[in-house]
């Protein structure tokens, strides 16, 4: 589950530095000299940061039009500025971040460094950690319902249960938090149901401690996995 990067860039100088710092991050690195090309891939895979160099031939609209991608719109948009362009026509454009050429080695470190950090809560917005746990779900009739969540989110879960499961219907559900005292406690909808008993619930209210509990959760998970 490695986070990937691509720096849209033809001088070799600025992508050694970058690409070793991505490296050292344990970023994958992709490199496209020119955005026509790096365009064609973003269509086709998902990259946690888009590096470009703004001195390229088309690569303001690169810049501007990055996060239309459907695979890129949690992406960390980089900037390698070029001559003559500031901090406000750079910002406008999406940029996250700066560079400023040459590249040093201490301002490659500490940028990309920074900008790990919006990556891995990117990732963590949209990350689903499998698990096998029992949930009690109780509707507004009073009716309650056991089942067990297949795989959970920031933002809700996935449950399979042998009864049907109304989209209509608001409900409240509780789950522990495997390996933890911890439990989460929250209102739900059910977001969409399928024939074979599977269905997605949506969270649509949690207490900021419960929230919390579950994130920091979900980030154990995730770097467990980014490390293993």
């Amino acid at each position: 589950m490695t986070l990937e990067s691509i720096v849209v860039c033809n001088d070799w100088q600025a992508i050694s530095i970058l690409g070793g710092v991505l490296g050292n991050l344990r970023i994958g690195v992709h490199v496209d000299s020119e955005p026509q090309s790096a365009t064609d891939r973003l269509t086709r895979s998902k990259f946690d940061a888009v590096i470009v160099d703004c001195e390229l031939q088309g690569a303001a609209d690169f810049l501007r039009n990055i996060r239309s991608h459907p695979s890129c719109r949690s992406s960390v948009p980089l900037a390698i500025a070029a001559h003559g362009m500031g901090l406000p026509e750079l910002s406008q454009l999406g940029a996250r971040f700066v560079f400023e050429k040459p590249i040093s080695m201490e301002q490659a470190v500490r940028t990309l460094s920074a900008a790990r950090n919006l990556m891995l809560r990117g990732r963590l917005r949209y990350f689903r950690q499998e698990v096998d746990i029992p949930v009690s779900l109780t509707f507004a009739n009073k009716r309650r319902v056991t089942a067990n969540i297949t795989n959970l989110s920031q933002g809700g879960i996935a449950v399979a249960t042998a009864e049907v499961l109304d989209p209509a219907d608001p409900l409240r559900l509780r789950f522990d938090l495997p390996e933890t005292e911890s439990f989460v406690e929250a209102r739900g909808e059910v977001a969409w149901t399928d024939e074979h008993g599977h269905a997605g619930i949506r969270f649509t209210e949690v207490s900021e401690r419960l929230q919390n509990n579950l994130e920091q959760w979900l980030a154990a998970k995730y770097f467990a996995g980014l490390n293993s």
